[in-house]
């Protein structure tokens, strides 16, 4: 299985600038943009697996469970940096994750039904807790300014950059993003061999209820 993070000497200027200016890249929107950020390819072909998992997780891919714990992991990670970077998938097929920058920003929300997760731009003193969505009284006050996530994909990240002009604790810090970064791809493809290795897919049959308005006698 293929492997993605490196050990990286961080008292060595050579090594660290070799790690940097070695690592793969790849858009970080269309080629045209000609923007790229340090990436892995995580195409299923490219993993380095036997054939069977493969095959299981192709077929894998068009589940959207199978994205929930992957998602997860991602942004676990950009909480950790306060998602001034973030990990996002990119490519025709999405095989290549990507690191991209974001920021955070005040949504403007004040309020959220614990019910059926409505969120409201006024607060629980403006409207009361009864929720306009589902009518229950459970709206509630958020207790600390909400906060949106916003990606910049056209941004790149050290596109043609001159690491020999850094400063070597910004160096030494751009290596640990970048190892992190290498960190996740492993813990994502770790995770995706786990589900294929563990679940099955079965068929399921369901019933969608839906509603529609009809003419009745009127009494």
């Amino acid at each position: 299985m293929v492997k993605f993070f490196r050990h990286v000497d961080l008292r060595s200027r050579k090594a660290m600038v070799a790690f940097l200016t070695g690592h793969f890249r790849y858009d970080t929107m269309r080629s045209w943009n000609r923007s790229t950020s340090y990436a892995c390819n995580l195409k299923v072909t490219h993993l380095g697996v036997g054939s069977e998992i493969v095959a299981k997780l192709l077929d894998l891919l068009s589940i959207s469970e199978f994205y929930e714990p992957l998602a997860d992991l991602c942004r676990e990670f950009g909480e950790e940096y306060g998602f001034a970077w973030q990990a996002g998938f990119n490519g025709r097929s999405g095989g290549y994750l990507v690191l991209y920058q974001g920021e955070t920003s005040p949504s403007g929300y004040k309020s959220i039904c614990t019910n059926c997760g409505q969120q409201n731009f006024r607060s629980v003193a403006e409207t009361g807790t009864a929720c306009g969505v589902c009518h229950q009284p459970t709206l509630m006050d958020y207790s600390r300014t909400h906060m949106k996530v916003s990606t910049f994909p056209g941004r790149g990240t050290d596109d043609d950059e001159d690491f020999a002009e850094w400063d070597m604790y910004w160096l030494r810090e751009r290596v640990k993003l970048v190892q992190a970064f290498d960190r996740l791809a492993d813990a994502l493809v770790a995770e995706a061999i786990y589900i294929a290795r563990n679940y099955r897919l079965e068929e399921e049959s369901y019933t969608v209820v839906q509603t529609r308005q009809v003419l009745i006698p009127a009494c």
